[in-house]
């Protein structure tokens, strides 16, 4: 089987990000890929291997020289763009979606988990962060690393977790700023088109996390070979902790929609008193108007027409209608 594996030299380093064995907890040499069938089914040893943007010959050949079936091997040459989880007996394959937010906007990706006895291979594709931190950290206390590839599992589980929410907190920061913006000036014809994008932005974070709640809880819940029992609450923990992030991001999209729906009740509160003053300041402009063109069109028999003080009347008691008329709107708030 060994000889299946095409040497390392036959690819890009990168492609490679690691590929270590650990015994009883701690690091002990790194396993080039024509050693990987022999880790498959170890009780005291550990290999983690990650794989970047693997090339499909290198992913088939690893993962069949772990002992996975042809079907294991289809699927995880498949590109996935829902989150999904496959028990296949001897080994279980999580495929949990990425986001990161770059320019204010999300950027998905997918991280593949073949947890199995004495082996864990990742399997990273448009995902950018890579796992260093954790495999820094877990190395530093080897009692983590003995627990087995199920407990690690978990672990890149909960460290993708806390990328979910470093990306609501950063959406979070925009949408603060777009209800301020909808809020202090209205909403104009480029907000709404980011606020549309910003929603349908949260839409799909949702649609993408949402189902790793289900497949945490499941890891948690339902028997599986490959996942030993008291690994099982660590992926409970898990699921509670991405079920209030999907939560967050429910409640942001409801904060646009509120903001939304604010600025559209205040632009409209603005049109209906911007309408009152018009129509307040018509009726004004109606009493003199209505006068004048009574007086203009030069009948010959007029009221005090030919008068003295015809003139002077006829003003005071157009200014006395349009102050009174002033004065009432002005106390009912139109003017």
């Amino acid at each position: 089987m060994s000889q299946d594996v095409p040497p390392a030299a036959q690819f890009d380093q990168t492609t490679v990000v690691a590929s270590v064995a650990y015994v009883d907890g701690r690091r002990d040499h790194d396993v080039p890929l024509e050693e990987v069938h022999r880790y498959a089914g170890q009780e005291h040893s550990l290999l983690w291997m990650g794989l970047r943007n693997p090339p499909a010959d290198l992913l088939s050949q690893v993962v069949r020289a772990l002992g996975a079936c042809e079907k294991n091997v289809e699927e995880m040459l498949e590109p996935h763009r829902r989150a999904k989880i496959l028990d296949y007996g001897n080994m279980v394959l999580v495929v949990a979606p990425t986001v990161e937010v770059e320019s204010e906007r999300p950027l998905f990706g997918e991280t593949q988990l073949l947890i199995g006895e004495g082996f864990l291979v990742t399997v990273r594709r448009g995902a950018v962060a890579p796992h260093t931190s954790l495999r820094e950290r877990l190395e530093a206390v080897p009692d983590l690393l003995r627990r087995g590839s199920d407990y690690v599992a978990s672990e890149l589980l909960d460290m993708l977790a806390d990328r979910y929410l470093a990306a609501v907190t950063k959406l979070e920061t925009v949408v603060e700023n777009a209800e301020q913006k909808l809020l202090i000036r209205g909403a104009k014809d480029a907000d709404i088109r980011r606020l549309y994008r910003q929603r349908r932005d949260l839409l799909r974070m949702h649609t993408v996390i949402s189902p790793m709640t289900e497949i945490c809880r499941r890891l948690a819940r339902v028997e599986m070979p490959a996942v030993d029992i008291h690994a099982r609450p660590y992926f409970g923990e898990v699921a509670d902790r991405i079920q209030r992030i999907d939560e967050l991001i429910n409640a942001l999209r409801e904060a646009l929609a509120f903001a939304f729906e604010a600025s559209q009740m205040i632009a409209q509160a603005q049109q209906n008193d911007t309408t009152r003053r018009l129509a307040s300041w018509a009726a004004i402009l109606a009493v003199p108007t209505a006068v004048a063109g009574l007086y203009g069109m030069n009948f010959e028999y007029m009221p005090e027409l030919k008068w003295e003080w015809g003139y002077p009347l006829t003003l005071s008691m157009i200014g006395a209608a349009c102050g009174v008329l002033y004065w009432r709107f002005r106390r009912s708030g139109w003017l």
